[in-house]
């Protein structure tokens, strides 16, 4: 499962969030992920969110209905964009959002097309990957995030470690995997000097099998959803933030970079929601390596498997698909 996928300024008119998530995407798409100037919903967006303090991680959101828009304490915008069929340019406004909040950008780079009908087999992606024929998709990315001033970490093809179908590069074997996203990054290390690579595994005890390597990995991502009737189900107990990110990061930590929630949400009764709050952000000595949280301010993109539904991480009102 895809445990898995902010108040604008009015001089921003496109509407990012008309496209959040709806599963059918024009063919010159836009980055999800900024909001358009008529998604704030501040005043409702109180009791869910992650409460920082002086002490926190640092915090980001991946946030398309603009909850986060005029929260000082968000420092990381997060995007998600297809390499194909994809309108670059709106890049710039995403820049200039993330500047006038202080925040870095984190581009998380799906290799395929957001229209489904459109997008190839997983063979025939691989296939052409590693033939070099997606090597301008890619660079053009790649130029487009150069050209930004905002600090610029590139995700590229994430969860490749799920096992739910969710993903078409999630069907490849390891060494296969690795050797496209090598290819990749050194790619984009052609057309961008300065921007970081986080390599993002769901978190699954495979996930190391998937690992490109130290030379392309600046920063390990990791995917934390906490859904109370799930850990119910399956656990027999709510768990805790620790406890849901604890396999995941013991896995990481080996490697030897800094690890980042990059996809992070959490829904149940009050109490299970307000635990979660309080302790996502906080700085806990038994995750040394543990920089920082990005919520995922949505609501699910996939169904999750079990009857679970699409979970709403949003952390105040509906989710608009």
């Amino acid at each position: 499962m895809s445990k898995s996928r902010k108040s604008a300024s009015l001089v921003i008119a496109l509407s990012f969030a008309s496209l959040a998530l709806s599963g059918a995407v024009l063919a010159a798409s836009k980055p999800r992920g900024l909001p358009g100037s008529v998604t704030q919903t501040t005043g409702e967006a109180t009791d869910k969110r992650p409460i920082i303090t002086n002490n926190s991680i640092v915090f980001g959101a991946y946030d398309p209905h603009g909850d986060f828009g005029d929260d000082p304490n968000s420092k990381i915008e997060h995007l998600f964009l297809p390499w194909e069929d994809v309108d670059l340019s709106t890049l710039a406004l995403a820049d200039e959002y993330a500047l006038q909040r202080g925040r870095s950008l984190l581009i998380t780079v799906e290799p395929w097309s957001w229209s489904v009908d459109w997008r190839v087999t997983s063979d025939e992606l691989l296939k052409g990957i590693l033939a070099g024929r997606y090597d301008s998709y890619m660079a053009s990315v790649c130029s487009a995030a150069a050209d930004l001033k905002s600090p610029v970490t590139i995700r590229w093809a994430q969860e490749m470690d799920e096992t739910n179908n969710q993903f078409t590069w999630a069907h490849w074997e390891p060494k296969s995997y690795v050797a496209a996203y090598q290819r990749m990054i050194t790619v984009c290390r052609d057309h961008n000097k300065t921007a970081k690579y986080m390599w993002s595994p769901l978190g699954n005890p495979d996930m190391g099998d998937f690992y490109p390597g130290a030379d392309y990995v600046d920063v390990v991502g990791l995917t934390v959803f906490g859904l109370q009737q799930f850990d119910k189900d399956n656990f027999g107990k709510d768990r805790t933030f620790a406890e849901a990110l604890e396999p995941g990061y013991r896995l990481a930590e080996a490697y030897g970079k800094p690890i980042v929630v990059a996809e992070l949400g959490y829904e149940g009764d009050q109490g299970y929601v307000r635990n979660w709050a309080e302790n996502v952000a906080k700085s806990n000595p038994a995750f040394p390596k543990l920089t920082s949280v990005v919520y995922f301010n949505d609501r699910e993109v996939y169904p999750w498997p079990g009857n679970y539904g699409r979970p709403n991480w949003r952390v105040g009102g509906p989710a608009v698909n």
